[in-house]
């Protein structure tokens, strides 16, 4: 399994932007990113942390539902 690039809070919104996702709100350092897919909605909230800690990456990528390969080097 490839090694999962190092994010930070703002690349990884940029991410999730080209994806569909929508930024809803933020609250101090923390944007929530939203995504509708037919009748649900996916939320993501991201802190906006210069550098991601890699158990935070990984529950970015399991809420947001998309391909590990978009989070790997």
């Amino acid at each position: 399994m490839p090694k999962r690039k190092v994010f930070s809070g703002e690349s990884c919104c940029d991410l999730l932007r080209t994806h569909g996702f929508v930024a809803v709100r933020q609250r101090g350092s923390h944007r929530v990113m939203q995504k509708k897919e037919g009748s649900s909605t996916i939320t993501v909230p991201v802190p906006l942390h210069k550098e991601l800690k890699p158990g935070t990456l990984g529950s970015i990528i399991r809420q947001s539902r998309l391909d590990r390969s978009f989070f790997e080097s």
